[in-house]
């Protein structure tokens, strides 16, 4: 596989037995990049990703990460890589310190190469002076950055971080974020699966996994623009019935469900959250909180999933 691609997937396919996890996704990323793999949980995102780390044979199409052939030699492209998986996979009872010697011996590095790196690593991510504590006492967000550690220790560059915050607090999310930058700014390459759409922004390009299928891939921006293109305004306090009726409504594209409101996409000369209000009142709407909201990353999802949404409903 020529550089400069660090990972290919060409018609990647999976399946158990006759439910397919995986359709045919094709993708390649390059040396350096953040590179998100986003989704509901179940779209395929982890079987992906589990099968360009070498620890599930494909059944269909191939795959090369660090320029081999992920099928033909599993075991060089796991020494290739730094894997975290989606599960703590750190062991409670060991100390920091502990843990990071243990991950450097499974990777054949000896004792003062760990330790070197070990004190690097800790002073990265902040946690040189928990050394010594216990792994199962420190909160959800350092573990995750222990576990990040762990995965760092033999120097890979290329990286992949399998939901690597769930469940860990926002102000913990972000600290990650930062430091995944870093990781990319210095060469690294980082693949990450979440199904947290805000973190997706600060990933260079995105694939969007729906039903185990590719469903698009580009920018954060151009997928904004190509799939939810003209103006987005965020409407609550108003009744279901009356938000939907609004798609009848001359310049307005589509109205989706958004947390406890509705959000309403307009064409470039549709309506003002003015004439929205306006609109809604006239409909015996006496309550309504209509304001212009910038379009995210969260409504390219449910345009390119709200058919498969409204599917699983309704089955």
């Amino acid at each position: 596989m020529p550089e400069p691609v660090s990972i290919r997937a060409q018609e990647l396919s999976r399946r158990f037995g006759d439910f397919v996890a995986v359709d045919r996704v094709s993708f390649e990323v390059h040396p350096g990049e953040i590179f998100g793999y986003l989704g509901a949980n179940g779209a395929g995102k982890s079987t992906t990703i589990r099968m360009l780390c070498g620890l599930l044979v494909p059944s269909d199409g191939r795959a090369w990460v660090a320029g081999v052939d992920v099928a033909a030699d599993p075991e060089r492209v796991k020494h290739s890589i730094g894997y975290m998986s989606q599960k703590f996979s750190l062991y409670m009872d060991l100390q920091v310190g502990e843990n990071l010697e243990f991950f450097g011996g499974a990777f054949g590095l000896r004792r003062a190469a760990v330790r070197k790196r070990s004190a690097e690593l800790l002073e990265r991510i902040g946690l040189s002076e928990h050394r010594h504590d216990l792994t199962g006492s420190l909160p959800g967000g350092w573990r995750q950055r222990l576990a990040l550690a762990c995965a760092m220790l033999h120097g890979p560059r290329i990286l992949f971080l399998d939901e690597p915050t769930a469940g860990v607090d926002p102000d913990s999310r972000r600290d990650f974020w930062r430091l995944i930058r870093e990781l990319a700014s210095s060469g690294t390459t980082v693949f990450v699966t979440t199904h947290y759409m805000d973190e997706a922004e600060y990933c260079e390009r995105v694939g969007l996994m729906v039903d185990g299928r590719l469903a698009a891939l580009d920018t954060p921006g151009q997928l904004k623009q190509d799939f939810v293109p003209g103006r987005i305004y965020q409407v609550g306090r108003a009744e279901r019935a009356r938000v939907l009726a609004l798609d009848r409504l001359a310049g307005v594209v589509d109205v989706e469900p958004f947390g406890a409101g509705f959000h309403v996409r307009v064409s470039q000369d549709g309506p003002d959250a003015r004439a929205i209000t306006a609109h809604l009142r006239g409909a015996g709407q006496a309550e309504v909180s209509v304001e212009a909201v910038a379009t995210s990353l969260e409504d390219v999802f449910l345009k390119l999933a709200g058919p498969s949404i409204a599917g699983e409903a309704g089955a």
